[in-house]
């Protein structure tokens, strides 16, 4: 997988998702195995896949050959939900709703609580998480949008 410091390159036949042109994040065969249908499973072909994370996109995966949508796969993604009650952390199961619920002041406590279960080691978040990757920045973007829509006089 590309790690996230890693500098911007040009990107490359197989990198760019084919039905909306935006680049893709290196996923891992496992989280592909972990969350495919059994129909997706099947064909899934043993090239490198990426995971496209634009929101109007139905693609999931891609590879050169291969693509996998939504309905291909056994969760819902965050990414390509409505804003709502999406899943948000898939290891512990936190939605946004339950984010939004939690909100004090300017906070809530999800991604504390997360994070300090990420590092006792509890998450799973490559066979969990349709992105293959931790959730927190999931999880810190719905907390922020959440404190932006809290009235003033709940703060």
């Amino acid at each position: 997988m590309e790690s996230c410091c890693s500098a911007a390159t040009e990107p490359t036949a197989g990198s760019v998702c084919p039905e909306c042109g935006e680049r893709g994040r290196s996923v891992d065969r496992i989280t592909l195995k972990a969350l495919l249908r059994p129909a997706g499973l099947m064909r899934l072909s043993p090239a490198e896949y990426r995971f496209c994370p634009t929101a109007s996109c139905r693609v999931v995966y891609f590879a050169l050959a291969s693509l996998y949508h939504c309905e291909d796969l056994t969760v819902p993604v965050f990414q390509k939900e409505a804003a709502g009650n999406r899943t948000v952390c898939y290891c512990f199961d936190t939605t946004e709703t339950d984010v939004r619920c939690e909100i004090q002041g300017s906070t809530s406590a999800a991604s504390a609580r997360i994070t300090a279960l990420v590092k006792a080691g509890r998450c799973a978040c490559e066979v969990r998480n349709p992105q293959g990757t931790c959730c927190l920045g999931n999880v810190n973007a719905v907390e922020a949008s959440s404190v932006e829509v809290v009235p003033a006089s709940a703060t």
